[in-house]
């Protein structure tokens, strides 16, 4: 937990993978998504992303050097932490994370590819070995 926690845990962290989920986005992008996060937070936050692994840049533009920022495959995989984040945070009676196809409010549970079954509380001695199904 500690070592997740150093590398994305903080508010704009959670907020700019969030953000970035939807695919890449540049600069201003992120600054219209997240109107109240500084300029200089906005850029130390995302330099930190980056060097953690989280978050990469692809140029686009030379001159003016230009990049837009993309999550990387680590990135992507905390989908279901912010989704878990999200419905835990949701206010009473608003569902968190939805099922498009029929509206149904999803929850976060562990699943055993090994055992390729879901694995209930009391049943896990670590996470190396589970992943979010």
């Amino acid at each position: 937990m500690a070592a997740a926690l150093d590398r994305v845990g903080d508010r704009w962290a959670l907020l700019l993978v969030e953000a970035l989920l939807a695919g890449p986005r540049r600069y201003s992008d992120l600054q219209q998504d997240l109107p109240s996060i500084a300029s200089n937070v906005l850029s130390e936050r995302l330099r930190r992303l980056e060097l953690a692994g989280v978050v990469e840049t692809q140029r686009y533009s030379a001159r003016p050097p230009r990049v837009e920022y993309s999550l990387t495959s680590a990135g992507r995989g905390l989908v279901a932490v912010i989704e878990a984040l999200a419905g835990w945070g949701a206010e009473e009676g608003e569902p968190g994370a939805v099922h498009d196809r029929c509206g149904t409010a999803m929850d976060v549970r562990f699943y055993c590819p090994t055992c390729d079954e879901l694995v209930v509380p009391g049943e896990r001695t670590g996470d190396d070995d589970l992943v979010f199904a």
